[in-house]
């Protein structure tokens, strides 16, 4: 799970974007302060839990005191219908807090559940899904850990953790070995260098000079096998470009080592989730709450 010091600046931000200069105005209104209710984050489709700790953050920011009872952790498959976790706390803190913290559950759910299945497509081979920099700006972290909870493996999380050496690169270096070569020359020992490829003749090129990895961008599944042959495992091999459903099994086959899928962090569906209130004002019920470990405002 990303540290805590990570994840509550981002769930602080989205709280005070919602809550704008007046506060929740519905809420506020219509809720007591003193008002109790407990709540239950319910699963309207089936699929794999990620992001609750950045939920349950949604709510402690606002009541610090509130008790959550987790059903289904980040990681666990949930049914449809079931009850991920409850929240028993102030009523204002549950309805002001239920926007922010299943904007960022059902988001991060999605991407943990899209992942799962190309995982499971490509079963019994040696490939790896692995996620890309295509993420949501502020989100990476989060996104980046869903994809891991469903399965999956990070590529690069930024710019500066690997060299990637794309088609934009070679051409203002003047070519892909004018491109390693200042990388080889200006870097550490300890960084990687990965070069993006979209042809077999590049491929033998790039065969020739001192990298880690190939990414072979847009190949079909035979030139996939090709390349794969070509390398003889000098490097690793990542296959990139029109990953679905449907392709991801052929591609794995190739006998790729990696298989990089942008849509996963910027395109994958919402799990949907819903938060249920389960009772209110139960006046018995505030002077048991105690604060839990973990963020507080």
């Amino acid at each position: 799970m990303p540290n805590p010091l990570i994840i509550e600046p981002i769930v602080r931000s989205a709280l005070l974007e919602d809550l704008g200069r007046a506060g929740d105005l519905t809420t506020d209104a219509i809720v007591p302060d003193d008002a109790i209710a407990k709540a239950g984050l319910a699963a309207r489709r089936s699929g794999r839990v990620a992001g609750l700790a950045a939920a349950i953050a949604a709510f402690r920011l606002l009541d610090p005191f509130a008790v959550i009872d987790i059903l289904c952790g980040d990681g666990g498959d949930i049914a449809a219908g079931a009850t991920i976790a409850t929240i028993h706390g102030r009523a204002r803190a549950i309805l002001t807090g239920e926007r922010t913290a299943l904007n960022l559950l059902g988001r991060l759910s999605g991407i943990a559940t899209a992942t799962r299945a190309l995982v499971a497509a490509v079963a019994g081979t040696q490939a790896r899904i692995v996620c890309t920099r295509k993420t949501t700006p502020g989100l990476r972290a989060l996104e980046k850990h869903a994809v891991r909870l469903g399965g999956g493996f990070n590529h690069r999380y930024g710019l500066d953790d690997a060299v990637l050496i794309k088609d934009n690169h070679i051409a203002i270096a003047g070519g892909v070995a004018a491109a390693v070569g200042r990388v080889r020359a200006g870097l550490g020992h300890m960084v990687k260098i990965e070069v993006e490829v979209d042809t077999l003749v590049q491929l033998a090129e790039l065969l020739t000079l001192p990298v880690d990895a190939v990414l072979l961008d847009n190949m079909t599944p035979e030139q996939l096998r090709q390349a794969v042959a070509m390398v003889d495992r000098r490097m690793l091999t990542e296959a990139s470009g029109n990953v679905t459903a449907a392709t991801v099994r052929a591609i794995a086959e190739s006998g790729v080592d990696m298989i990089s899928v942008g849509w996963l962090t910027h395109s994958a569906p919402n799990l949907d989730i819903g938060l249920d209130i389960e009772f209110a004002d139960d006046p018995d019920l505030r002077p048991d709450l105690r604060p839990e470990p973990g963020l507080t405002p």
